[in-house]
């Protein structure tokens, strides 16, 4: 059934992916070791899509975007992922169908919040405002179907969206690039292809929250169980 479910899943033209720790027994050494279960999610509900939801979670002994590249064997489209650079061994066409990533606004986001948990920080703020901005049209256009979530942020996305990267490269000028802030917005211009997708096409969301979600009950169960016995035990 989970093969099943996996190949069904690649089957799609659009997918989330995501990794999260699995503790692992290293018998012998009285510890445990990292492997970890990678997740692979569709959620087309956003844009109507004929599909319902899934996600698959496969265990791998590493991070290395070699376990993406494996699990991901026979997926042709738009994977959704955060700004992990394992994921980038995926677009080598030696050893995947054409990938295209699509980044993860609420990481972005996240780079920014942290410079005002704790401190006054303007710069991050109004990225923040900015931001915010663009998710409320998400809001109004979540569920439409593709043509006319295009059409909504064609209007009203773009031009806010090209707004934020004249206001992203003056903020770049008026902080050190080694700073905190600094480096979150390098971050952001980093990513940025990747981020702005979602402006031509519709099926993809601003962020990866949709496959974040599914590993929550994964982060409970380590709590709960502390590790796997052993490599067999946490692929079970």
């Amino acid at each position: 059934m989970h093969d099943a479910l996996l190949a069904h899943l690649k089957r799609s033209s659009k997918l989330f992916m995501d990794e999260t720790p699995a503790p692992v027994l290293d018998p012998g050494r009285g510890k445990t070791k990292k492997g970890y279960f990678w997740a692979l999610a569709r959620d087309d509900r956003g844009w109507n899509g004929p599909e319902p939801p899934g996600v698959a979670f496969t265990y791998a002994p590493g991070r290395s975007g070699e376990h993406a590249v494996k699990i991901l064997q026979g997926f042709e489209g738009v994977l959704q992922v955060d700004g992990y650079a394992g994921y980038n061994r995926v677009l080598d066409p030696r050893d995947n169908d054409p990938i295209q990533l699509a980044y993860c606004w609420a990481h972005a986001r996240r780079k920014l919040y942290e410079l005002t948990h704790h401190n006054v920080a303007p710069i991050a703020e109004e990225g923040l405002k900015q931001i915010a901005a663009h998710y409320r049209i998400e809001g109004q256009i979540r569920g439409q179907f593709i043509d006319e979530r295009l059409s909504v942020r064609q209007q009203k996305s773009t031009p806010k969206v090209a707004a934020f990267k004249i206001w992203l490269d003056n903020a770049r000028t008026q902080v050190s690039a080694k700073s905190p802030r600094g480096q979150a917005l390098k971050y952001i211009v980093k990513y940025w292809g990747g981020l702005t997708l979602f402006l031509t096409d519709s099926r993809i969301e601003m962020d990866s929250n949709t496959v974040e979600r599914t590993i929550r009950p994964i982060a409970l169960q380590r709590k709960n169980a502390l590790f796997a016995g052993h490599d067999a035990g946490a692929q079970n």
